[in-house]
């Protein structure tokens, strides 16, 4: 096995040096060198960085070119010409340095464990660097400092330690870029087609723009009552319902997701009930006044039963703010895995205070938070947006981008802004008055004009895709049971939309 972690003093200072292994790291150097099959194994663990000694990092480095990218043995021999000139490595004996590490092999059997060890210690290093800047940033007491700034500073680096082993950038190479591609068009490949992000649970949404991809902010407006809560509710229940399957099928690659829901609006329990509602097929009102059968209970307790293990996470803590949405978010990404985030609704989150009570500044702050964050967590973030009472005094109440309330950098932001447009929800306010015996024939006319169009429009949803970096501009017409708030495709409205 590996020998302890050293702790060497080193100098009055600094008592104890960072934690390291030297013995381990040249252990692994060896076996590689040894056994160049066991760098598919041991690049999973570890990068040049995570080597305490810089000289083995870059031995390391050599390796993994030569044989990944060159596809050579990598052995001593072949190393030599690259580090005949590394003053470092004279230092350590030069190129026979490079013999030296392969005569044990002691690390062939456990390589695994040895990288292991490496990267581990490599974290604790990382995180030594978090907490001194954290002691030293805290000890700064001048009027300029903001506690809960730091606080927010510090999370973002224990993130960073958490998922990345401390990680300061996001640079890839365009092998590790255009692996993503291939993975991604793999998903789409095994998921029927349409599919290359994570699934909405509607065929006709993704058909129009692949799912929901890694990294994008998704803008969900629409006027009071258009049902963009219903949507999102949707969407999130059927990622998160997909996931579980795949799971249980044993997919690879799930074009599901675990889904935190940031409920700004609604308690938990209203946002449960909407979703025990639209699975049990009992109208959320019975459900909050009890006026259900016993049939009806029944479809209700199993359908409870059946979303138990359903990885679908909801916080509802009342007036958040953006750096405190983040927060939360980060440690549910580290806790629970969630690769999607729905926020109901963006207006609703507050800035940091800094924005001058300008309501347009902190708006921008917020989309661009939500955006900093899909990008840093990897994963889609829906956010529902109110649209301004322009769209009320227009004769078309279609939506525009123009409409998107209090602030352009919303559209800016996004990634994709979708928009719903249900037009029997205006068609209801013009309706005339019931047909009587004393009707007009001019008011018969009215009345059975308005009818027919009611008949052609009752039921229907439109979701105008107003904007799309990845893709082409459009609209996607549903179908929307107002009594158990569901969105269906219309090609599939006798079934659950779960595509």
């Amino acid at each position: 096995m590996a020998e302890p972690v050293q702790l060497v003093s080193d100098n009055e200072n600094n008592p104890l040096s960072l934690p390291h292994n030297l013995e381990a790291e040249a252990a692994v150097l060896g076996a590689l060198l040894i056994d160049n099959r066991l760098v598919d194994d041991v690049q999973r663990i570890l990068r040049e960085d995570h080597f305490f000694d810089p000289v083995h990092g870059r031995i390391y480095q050599a390796i993994i070119r030569m044989v990944v990218d060159k596809n050579m043995v990598a052995n001593p021999v072949t190393l030599k010409p690259m580090f005949e000139a590394d003053e470092e490595l004279k230092q350590l004996g030069g190129v026979g340095y490079l013999v030296k590490i392969t005569e044990s092999g002691v690390a062939l059997i456990g390589a695994r464990d040895f990288a292991t060890q490496i990267y581990e210690l490599a974290l604790l290093r990382a995180l030594i660097g978090v907490g001194r800047e954290m002691v030293e940033k805290a000890v700064d007491t001048s009027e300029s400092v903001d506690p809960k700034v730091q606080i927010e500073e510090a999370e973002v680096e224990l993130y960073k330690v958490a998922e990345a082993g401390g990680e300061s950038g996001s640079t890839k190479t365009f092998a590790m870029a255009a692996a993503d591609a291939v993975t991604m068009a793999q998903r789409a490949l095994n998921s029927g087609g349409n599919v290359s992000g994570y699934t909405t649970g509607f065929s006709s949404l993704n058909h129009h723009f692949g799912g929901l991809h890694k990294s994008d902010l998704i803008i969900l407006a629409a006027r009071p009552g258009m049902g963009k809560t219903a949507l999102a509710t949707n969407i999130a229940f059927q990622t998160a319902l997909r996931y579980n399957r795949d799971q249980e099928d044993g997919v690879e690659h799930s074009i599901g997701a675990p889904v935190a829901f940031f409920s700004l609006e609604m308690s938990a329990d209203q946002l449960a009930t909407r979703i025990l509602s639209e699975q049990s097929r009992i109208s959320s009102e019975k459900l909050r006044k009890g006026a259900i059968s016993q049939d009806e209970f029944r479809n209700l307790a199993r359908a409870a039963a059946e979303l138990e293990s359903l990885p679908f996470y909801i916080d509802d803590t009342p007036g958040l703010t953006i750096a405190a949405l983040r927060t939360r978010a980060r440690r549910l990404k580290r806790q629970r895995g969630i690769s999607m985030i729905v926020v109901d609704y963006l207006q609703l989150l507050q800035g940091s205070g800094k924005a001058n009570d300008n309501r347009v500044n902190e708006i921008s702050e917020i989309s661009r938070g939500l955006k900093t964050l899909a990008k840093e967590l990897e994963v889609p973030v829906i956010a529902l947006s109110q649209l301004s009472r322009a769209v009320e005094q227009r004769e078309d109440k279609k939506p525009q981008l123009s409409d998107l309330r209090e602030s352009g950098s919303i559209e800016q932001d996004a990634d994709i802004v979708l928009f719903i447009y249900r037009e029997d929800y205006y068609h209801g306010f013009a309706e005339p008055p019931m047909i009587t015996e004393t009707s007009s024939p001019e008011d018969r006319e009215k009345r059975s004009a308005w009818e027919l169009k009611n008949a052609e429009v009752a039921g229907q949803a439109q979701v105008i895709i107003a904007k799309q970096r990845h893709g082409a501009t459009g609209t996607v017409t549903l179908r929307f049971d107002r009594e158990y708030t569901r969105f269906y495709d219309i090609a599939y409205e006798d079934r659950p939309s779960g595509h």
